[in-house]
């Protein structure tokens, strides 16, 4: 384990989940910017399809299958997470997950980890990205 990982550790999972939600942010509008996205109104709502904790339920579900041991560490810790409150039409389980997964891509970040972090993205995300792109044309 590396200094940046023993660093990243220590941190709380819901700071984690905090750094998170902005890495998959960029990481969305990256996404909507290279496929050509630049209309406010539809980039706005096209986002939606990736941030709600719904999706990101189903993220964590989609990665699940592919982290190491340490990342599937981490992601239990932020589904784990004290949270007591959640967005409204929003399920507690699809919130919790979706937090786990905020950790995981907070921690991967701190870790300096951007190809992880892109190759994580794309398998979360690819049936979404797939129907934005038939969305968008």
């Amino acid at each position: 384990m590396n200094e940046d990982e023993k660093t990243a550790k220590q941190y709380g999972a819901t700071v984690l989940a905090y750094l998170g939600d902005a890495v998959i942010e960029v990481r969305v509008r990256t996404t909507l910017i290279s496929l050509g996205i630049t209309d406010p109104g539809k980039f706005n709502s096209l986002s939606q399809e990736f941030v709600t904790a719904h999706a990101q339920s189903g993220a964590y579900a989609a990665v699940e299958p592919y982290l190491t041991e340490d990342e599937a560490e981490i992601m239990r810790r932020g589904r784990n997470a004290g949270i007591t409150h959640r967005p409204r039409n929003q399920t507690q389980s699809d919130y919790r997950r979706a937090t786990g997964f905020e950790a995981l891509m907070g921690y991967l970040y701190l870790c300096k980890k951007t190809e992880r972090i892109d190759e994580l993205f794309e398998k979360a995300y690819i049936s979404v990205i797939d129907a934005v792109k038939n969305k968008s044309l």
